[in-house]
């Protein structure tokens, strides 16, 4: 019997923000996202592999990912979690974090301000579709992310990947709609297979086809967003047919392909 899964995708005003409503028992793999992630636990617990080790969080706890980082999540004394979470992409972060390209320095937050901030804002979203105005919803996002700058954020210090693997990583980003073998990012990287598997793993978090994946789910978000059908997004990001983009989308966000064009 599959697991409970619910989820709801909510608009925002603004090209790369949105917000998700999920209520889950599913096992959440490693993954990663293109845009930073701040959430709020509102029921049920959560245990989670991050880049900074394994972490809890409550209810009430806030629940954050930076671009890139890998994760994952399960529910944690009870069968179902439940969660808000707000993405952005980095554009959004740009005017709060004076342009510079900022980290959010832990994955679990317990911050009762920026708690009940995000949560204003999530409500102001919601009643957006309802006639809230649009300034209504800048105030409350400037204000959340200024708060997430301020107290939970720094630089990054400069990520050091092998020039090798970073090279296998653009051959792979380069033509999604290939998939090489591993003999040919071995020659790429000019390493043996078990040597590129064990290094690009190490210096991204998963191995190539299952980065790959994940590459391709967030190229098809984006021409999905930009108006092509999901047989067209399917087809453009190197995706078998739309089945299978729909099993690699919904393992990766949480949500089905049709569920992000409606938002």
């Amino acid at each position: 019997m599959n697991p409970l899964h619910r989820c709801r995708v909510i608009g925002s005003p603004w090209a790369g923000v949105y917000a998700v409503e999920t209520e889950s028992g599913r096992h959440y793999g490693r993954h990663w996202h293109s845009d930073y992630v701040l959430g709020v636990l509102d029921a049920g617990a959560q245990r989670s592999a991050s880049g900074r080790g394994i972490v809890e969080a409550q209810p009430g706890d806030l629940l954050c990912a930076n671009p890139g980082e890998v994760h994952d999540g399960r529910p944690q004394g009870g069968p179902v979690r439940r969660w808000r979470s707000l993405y952005f992409a980095r554009d959004a972060f740009a005017d709060v974090a004076g342009g510079r390209e900022v980290a959010v320095t832990r994955p679990v937050i317990s911050d009762p301000q920026l708690r009940a901030a995000l949560l204003r804002l999530l409500q102001r979203l919601t009643q957006r579709r309802h006639g809230e105005g649009t300034l209504a919803c800048d105030e409350a996002l400037v204000e959340t992310l200024a708060q997430l700058v301020t107290r939970h954020a720094a630089v990054p210090p400069p990520r050091e990947a092998q020039a090798c693997v970073a090279a296998v990583r653009d051959f792979l980003a380069d033509d999604l709609l290939a998939t090489p073998s591993l003999s040919q990012l071995a020659a790429v990287a000019g390493l043996s297979r078990f040597q590129v598997l064990r290094r690009f793993q190490r210096a991204y978090g998963l191995p190539p086809h299952a980065w790959l994946q994940q590459q391709r789910a967030e190229r098809a978000r984006s021409l999905i967003r930009r108006g092509a059908t999901l047989a067209q997004a399917a087809a453009a990001s190197g995706f078998a047919d739309q089945s299978h983009m729909t099993r690699v989308f919904v393992r990766h966000f949480g949500f089905t392909p049709g569920a992000w064009r409606l938002q």
